[in-house]
């Protein structure tokens, strides 16, 4: 597929309920890929950790290596659509560690690996006393800030808990991203109060395109995640929503809208840089 228009960018966003056959996942995976990509997506982005929803303690029997079969799987997928495919996250098999690292990959429409990214903020919390997460006893967080190229457009990275923790979209924002892409496993607990207010939050302050693709469903009982993906412009106006259910959701990046509102609030240029300065009772808790 050739794209005629970088000012218009098409992108889809493929939510479905991942459980503990990787298998299946995988080639329901493929699938709906096929399905975003006949609706004309240049970039089509997976939730995460879709491969496997299931226990902790069978991660690192359930990831993969970079590069891998799952990945040549997806490059392959994108060279045969002519698309920009990002890979969700999946579980990344550590050489010599018993940990795994939450990672996503993004596919030029070569099939190259342009851009590798390790979630960085882990979620390990105590929602109610029978909601309980401790994702840091089997993942490794990352540490590196990544953007990559999309047709001229720089596009930055970032994983599902991340969405609570405003300096990583801020700095990718200053690091020239227009667009983020958020895979997710959003929790029905949370997702019903933050998931939308958050996305459109991050969306708003950093003037960017917010691509925010989740789980939907229960994968294990007691546990469901939230659905509703989105797309989410920079005015704060939720442009396309997924209903309930496995599907894929359209829209349009518009790269002069993004423009146009940063000219109308100027906010990232009326950044006061020079007077922020972490309190030195902060700074000692670092």
């Amino acid at each position: 597929m050739q794209h005629q228009d970088s000012q218009q960018i098409p992108v889809a966003l493929v939510q479905f309920n991942s459980r503990d056959d990787k298998a299946a996942n995988i080639e329901t995976a493929l699938a709906m890929i096929d399905q975003a990509a006949s609706s004309g997506a240049r970039l089509v982005i997976l939730p995460e950790v879709w491969t496997f929803m299931g226990a902790q303690d069978r991660l690192q029997e359930m990831s993969d290596p970079v590069p891998g079969d799952l990945t040549e799987r997806l490059a392959e997928r994108a060279r045969r659509h002519g698309i920009y495919l990002h890979s969700g996250t999946f579980y990344e098999r550590l050489e010599g560690d018993d940990h795994v690292c939450n990672t996503a990959l993004v596919f030029d429409p070569s099939g190259s690996i342009v851009a590798h990214y390790r979630k960085m903020h882990l979620f390990d919390v105590a929602v109610s006393p029978d909601l309980t997460f401790r994702e840091s006893d089997t993942v490794r967080p990352g540490d590196e800030i990544v953007t990559f190229d999309l047709d001229g457009m720089t596009v930055g990275l970032a994983t599902c808990y991340d969405l609570r923790f405003p300096e990583l979209f801020r700095i990718l924002a200053l690091k020239g991203a227009e667009t983020i892409l958020l895979p997710a496993a959003f929790t029905l607990m949370t997702g019903k109060d933050h998931w939308e207010v958050l996305i459109r939050a991050r969306a708003i302050e950093n003037q960017v395109y917010m691509v925010a693709c989740n789980q939907y469903g229960t994968w294990a009982p007691g546990k469901a995640n939230y659905g509703r993906s989105m797309l989410v412009d920079p005015w704060g106006t939720v442009v396309a929503t997924a209903p309930d259910g496995d599907t894929v959701v359209s829209g349009v990046i518009d790269r002069a809208a993004i423009a146009r509102i940063r000219q109308q609030i100027p906010s990232l240029a009326n950044r006061q840089p020079e007077a922020y300065r972490w309190p030195d009772e902060v700074l000692a808790l670092r």
